[in-house]
């Protein structure tokens, strides 16, 4: 029997008009390298300045799915070196974020939410034959990325998950959730037993449609699951999907949190969260999908399917 154990990080892009740290203004289809400044292009000398409305949003999506706010959080450098990252390091949150132990449920099953956490996007890489352009558009553009437990047991879980997810953010107006705009991306992080054998973890990146995450998960699960079986050594891989072809491709070992050298941001102090605020942002938020639901059906005497129209 195949176990399949997958646990999710999603990157949503928050609806802000401007960036995580400057007042570069977030267009989707500017011309190239037109909505840059000094700030997010990392120049010596600048200096981040978070931006309020993001803050808010990130509050308001950790609430929506059950998170604690945690009082005050930590800004961390992650390090590394991409063609799209002008500074060399992203700006996110690590050992300290927004928010953690949030829940969401599906059918009946908790799926367990580890944690909440801003951060700023990278830019966009274009490839057109033997040569590649940068775009530095995106970068600062605001994100939270949600990261569950390894409690999703299949591939039409992940898919369940995911639509409800992007359900929840749009109805809460947090994020667009237009996937072939970028504005949610999901990187699923899997690992096989068969026979009581365990394969290690593989990260399959940058998955921009639900329908796309469940043929990589399908795929991805029995290819483990026959190496297992055959004995073959396996180690811990980020993957990329050819949604073309089917078939997931090797992009590089995968990185441990040592690899990215994690520091604390020395340039934007700790953010701490007024009790007050979360409150006041608790008490303004929209009905909640499944809470709508239910009062239709209890309250005007409603089919499940009805209500769900």
């Amino acid at each position: 029997m195949i176990k399949l154990k997958v646990g999710m990080e999603v990157h949503a892009q928050l609806l802000t008009k401007s960036k995580l740290f400057c007042d570069c203004p977030v267009v989707y289809d500017a011309p190239p390298n037109t909505c840059i400044c000094p700030i997010c292009m990392g120049h010596p000398g600048t200096l981040p300045n978070l931006n309020k409305k993001a803050v808010e949003l990130a509050i308001k999506a950790a609430l929506a799915l059950n998170c604690e706010i945690q009082p005050i959080s930590i800004f961390a450098r992650k390090n590394y070196f991409y063609p799209d990252l002008p500074k060399g390091y992203q700006i996110t949150q690590y050992d300290k974020p927004l928010a953690i132990n949030g829940y969401l449920d599906i059918r009946g099953k908790r799926i367990r939410i580890r944690r909440v956490h801003l951060e700023e996007e990278s830019g966009k890489l274009i490839h057109m034959g033997n040569r590649t352009l940068v775009d530095f558009n995106r970068c600062g553009i605001p994100l939270i990325e949600i990261v569950t437990e390894p409690d999703i047991e299949s591939p039409e879980e992940a898919q369940e998950y995911l639509i409800k997810l992007r359900q929840i953010l749009r109805y809460i107006k947090v994020c667009g959730g237009d996937m072939e705009k970028g504005q949610l991306r999901c990187e699923p992080n899997l690992s096989v037993e068969v026979n009581g054998k365990t394969s290690p973890k593989f990260e399959i990146k940058n998955l921009n449609s639900i329908k796309a995450v469940a043929r990589a998960l399908e795929y991805e699960k029995n290819r483990i699951a026959h190496k297992l079986l055959r004995g073959e050594r396996l180690y811990q891989t980020t993957l990329g999907w050819d949604d073309i072809k089917g078939v997931t491709f090797e992009m590089r070992e995968k990185e441990t949190s040592a690899d990215y050298r994690y520091f604390p941001e020395p340039d934007i102090p700790p953010l701490v969260i007024d009790h007050e605020w979360v409150e006041e942002i608790k008490n303004s938020m929209e009905e909640l999908p499944d809470a709508k639901l239910n009062r239709f059906i209890n309250q005007y005497g409603l089919r499940e399917y009805d209500a769900k129209i």
